[in-house]
């Protein structure tokens, strides 16, 4: 039966693939601690309490990259560099989504509609990181080598969710709802697109890895084809709507360790 359970089992069983998938995970993590850290440094004078939460995003994704490293490194594997095609952080800078790197490496600080893009950009890319752990923790929150790890990094990311959904509440109450409006929309839709060309990338080098028979890759492919064919059609919506989380202030402490993984 060909489900994402049996696949990503594929993937988490051969060491060639799972160097793959650990080097892209880890590079797309350390790419997100590189930018909060960024965008914390540069908050504006007016919403300096912002950036304690922003700086422990960024140490999140620092310390998930940490976690994928390590799993590499348990079984004796070196990362591999990241295939273009297969670096969701970086195409969807090339896109126009979220705040240009070099923007980033000025030393000037940001103005408030940079920190409402830099939330809104958030808000769509959690929504997506959040929907993944859901299903990695469905089929692994129990696995031996990558369990403890899946159960980590999705709690993390709810956080980073539920940060994003009262941030941006904050600055609609403060008057700026048509522009997070805006913005969360053209993110959502620019964000699917390349969400879809990244998955098709990832599993075309996949299935090379790992000699899967035509059928099976071109059902993956359709797959991926129909996700992206619902999102379009009314999908993204999820990724735009805003609501007040039940865990408030998810942000509000310091960034949790990982001893086991560091």
């Amino acid at each position: 039966m060909l489900s994402a359970k049996s696949v990503f089992q594929e993937i988490l069983d051969d060491d060639e693939s799972f160097r793959l998938f650990c080097s892209i995970a880890a590079g797309g993590e350390a790419q997100g601690g590189w930018e909060n850290g960024r965008i914390a440094a540069l908050v504006p004078p007016d919403e300096r309490a912002l950036a304690p939460k922003i700086a422990r995003h960024g140490a999140d994704e620092d310390k998930h990259g940490r976690i994928f490293d390590a799993l590499m490194k348990k079984r004796g594997l070196a990362p591999v560099p990241v295939p273009p095609e297969t670096d969701y952080t970086m195409l969807l800078e090339r896109h126009g989504i979220g705040l240009a790197h070099d923007r980033l490496r000025r030393d000037e600080p940001l103005a408030v509609r940079d920190i409402i893009v830099y939330l809104s950009h958030s808000r769509v890319t959690e929504q997506r990181a959040v929907d993944q752990m859901v299903m990695l923790r469905a089929c692994f929150a129990d696995h031996p080598e990558v369990g403890k790890a899946v159960r980590m990094i999705a709690h993390d990311e709810d956080n980073h969710l539920a940060y994003t959904h009262e941030e941006l509440l904050r600055f609609a109450a403060a008057g700026h709802g048509r522009l997070i409006q805006r913005t969360l929309r053209a993110c959502a839709l620019a964000e699917i697109r390349v969400y879809r060309d990244v998955s098709l990338a990832v599993m075309a080098r996949m299935g090379r890895i790992l000699g899967w028979p035509k059928p099976k890759s071109v059902a993956l492919t359709a797959g991926i084809h129909a996700v992206y064919a619902y999102e379009r059609l009314g999908g993204w919506r999820r990724m735009v709507t805003l609501r007040m989380p039940e865990h408030r202030d998810a942000l509000g402490g310091p960034a949790t360790a990982a001893p086991e993984f560091a």
